[in-house]
């Protein structure tokens, strides 16, 4: 169910209302940036798993070669 556009006016009308216009602009700001940090963090797990990831393959797969080879 997406939003009217009566819904989203009455929303952003509530919004100014209780924290005013000046303020709106540096919520959105804050918004952005905790965003942009969300992602970066996000990014930098999913690389990490990926590193682990690859480290425990290689070890399993070292360590099953000199027993497949004797």
């Amino acid at each position: 169910m997406r939003p009217g556009l009566w819904q989203i006016l009455i929303v952003v009308l509530i919004i100014a209302l209780v924290f005013g216009a000046k303020k709106i602009p540096e919520i959105a700001r804050a918004l952005g940036r905790s965003s942009g940090e969300f992602k970066k963090g996000l990014k930098e797990g999913n690389q990490a798993a990926a590193e682990k990831t690859a480290e425990l393959k290689k070890e399993l797969f070292d360590d099953a070669t000199p027993d497949q080879k004797a």
